[in-house]
């Protein structure tokens, strides 16, 4: 298990100033996961600086342009220093920054399915931002890949050509995918065929590979 990181590491401890001495920006139209943003810091520790305007040009000193709930979350935390980057601009740059700031995290996307597998990798979820049903619900919404339709041989048999992809396949299950070789693909083949002409449908395949087949394996060895 982990160790939580200190509250400032040595890197950004030369930029560490009291919080007492900074102000939200008095405009700020973003809506911030406080929670979300304290159990990062008290699990990470504050990894970047937060941007604040001097004030020379707005007559409002040591205003936060980016940072603003890390700045409300470290004061709900009790923290006492913050770690800052300085600028001094004036109005409508501030505004600008505040702005673009929020804009690209919205307009930024996700890999859901390389962010899923991220996640499960993980020994916990703390200081993600996710907790195991918003995973859940991640990897409920990744999808699986299209079944491939298969060539023809092109000499009007019926018969699948032999393309080098199809050699060998992916096993996948959640995030996980591990790739298979052509026996094991020739394998799971012909046992899903024998279990959809018993069962007239595919539906519990999978539970019938990982269990009757198991352990007729086993019994075989034994």
């Amino acid at each position: 298990m982990s160790t939580a990181a200190p509250r400032i590491p040595a890197s950004l401890a030369d930029l560490a100033v009291p919080v007492a001495e900074l102000s939200p920006y008095h405009r700020n139209p973003r809506n911030g996961d406080l929670d979300s943003i304290a159990e990062s810091l008290s699990v990470n520790g504050q990894y970047r600086p937060i941007v604040v305007n001097r004030g020379s040009l707005t007559g409002r000193p040591n205003e936060i342009l980016a940072g603003n709930h890390t700045f409300k979350a470290a004061k709900r935390l009790g923290w006492t220093d913050i770690a800052v980057t300085f600028l001094d601009v004036d109005d409508d740059a501030a505004a600008k920054i505040v702005i673009v700031d929020n804009r690209t995290s919205d307009l930024a996307g996700y890999d859901t399915a390389l962010l899923a597998d991220i996640l499960t990798g993980l020994p916990n979820l703390q200081g993600t931002g996710y907790d195991q049903e918003q995973l859940d619900e991640l990897l409920d919404e990744t999808a699986l890949p299209a079944p491939i339709e298969l060539p023809t041989d092109g000499a009007d048999t019926g018969a699948a050509a032999t393309v080098d992809y199809l050699q060998w396949g992916y096993m996948q299950w959640s995030s996980t995918r591990v790739r298979i070789t052509q026996a094991e693909v020739e394998l799971l083949d012909s046992l899903y065929r024998q279990f959809v002409d018993g069962h007239d449908s595919d539906l519990g395949f999978g539970w019938h590979v990982l269990n009757e087949e198991h352990r007729a394996e086993e019994g075989a060895v034994a």
